[in-house]
């Protein structure tokens, strides 16, 4: 898959444009859930259909951040991993569009002729919910009105699970309060976060429960604090394990910005500095503050048995 990333004005004489009829997808698909699955679907079918390659248009940062709501700093699917999905999804390439103040102030009608159209866009494929243009203006009823016959508009109606619509709203708020099964079937596949293991207080080694000190490498949205049970991916191979999330409440370090440990199963190597994929299978307990470290180690040795019956 090619990555496009343009910013507007778009300089169609010297950046690496993709310019010709092609069947583009739009939409910010933070945590590219299964509502946004829809959406790509939908285009590389009618793509398919009319011999053309199919393109997703994205935008970045996240326009609601550049709007002042700063929550969405944090994403579900960063955009390396973002762009990881859509190319196992078989999309040709991605514009990146750069959503700054420039294009945040842009008008629908100036949007559709100015990037669209010049584009030569033959369908754009987008969500009911989709807005674009100043203050949100434009929709795809307007979409369809300013397209003047140029490029044909599918909107794609909401994907409803157990009688409620997926959103990555409803992710995010699953995620804070520890529903991760909600999670895994909203996006159709584990919750996922990534970093590089460093070097920690290794406390957990002389509790006899060495951990991985995880620094993550994006801005992810956190689920609440607990732990959890866990799949983690280094150095090619794949473990189960246990991971907690959370201020670590028992040693009372006032620390407030949540660390992440994971404990591999059946795993003693040294991996300081690798990177570690975890994704997040199931929530196991809330984080709590224990009254003596026989007691910690206890819950500990429960946790993990807990998450070896999850993980199979």
């Amino acid at each position: 898959m090619q990555i496009i990333p343009i910013s507007y004005p778009i300089d169609f004489d010297s950046a690496q444009v993709f310019v010709g009829e092609q069947v583009v997808a739009i939409g910010d698909f933070d945590g590219v859930h299964l509502g946004h699955q829809e959406v790509i679907g939908r285009a590389l079918l009618t793509a398919k259909k009319l011999g053309l390659p199919t393109a997703i248009m994205t935008f970045h940062p996240h326009p609601r951040a550049v709007m002042g709501q700063d929550k969405y700093m944090d994403l579900l699917t960063p955009m390396k991993e973002k762009m990881e999905i859509f190319a196992s999804l078989g999309v040709s390439h991605t514009y990146i569009v750069t959503f700054d103040a420039s294009l945040m102030r842009l008008s629908p009608e100036l949007f559709v002729d100015q990037v669209l159209d010049q584009l030569g866009v033959n369908s754009v494929i987008c969500g009911f919910d989709f807005t674009f243009g100043y203050q949100g203006k434009g929709n795809p009823d307007s979409l369809c009105e300013l397209s003047h016959g140029k490029f044909s508009v599918e909107v794609v109606r909401p994907f409803q699970m157990d009688g409620e619509k997926v959103s990555s709203t409803l992710i995010r708020e699953s995620l804070q309060q520890g529903n991760i099964d909600t999670v895994t079937r909203l996006l159709g596949r584990p919750y996922s976060i990534s970093g590089i293991v460093v070097d920690g207080e290794k406390r957990g080694r002389l509790l006899g429960f060495p951990t991985a000190n995880l620094q993550l490498d994006e801005t992810y949205v956190i689920p609440t604090n607990g732990v959890y049970a866990i799949k983690a991916s280094v150095k090619g191979e794949t473990y189960k394990g246990v991971m907690n999330i959370g201020v670590k409440p028992t040693f009372a370090t006032g620390e407030l910005k949540p660390s992440f440990e994971a404990h591999l199963f059946d795993f003693s190597e040294q991996i300081y500095g690798e990177h570690m994929k975890v994704e997040i299978i199931a929530f196991l307990r809330p984080e709590r503050k224990f009254s003596s470290i026989d007691e910690l180690i206890a819950q500990i040795k429960v946790d993990a048995e807990t998450a070896k019956n999850k993980l199979g």
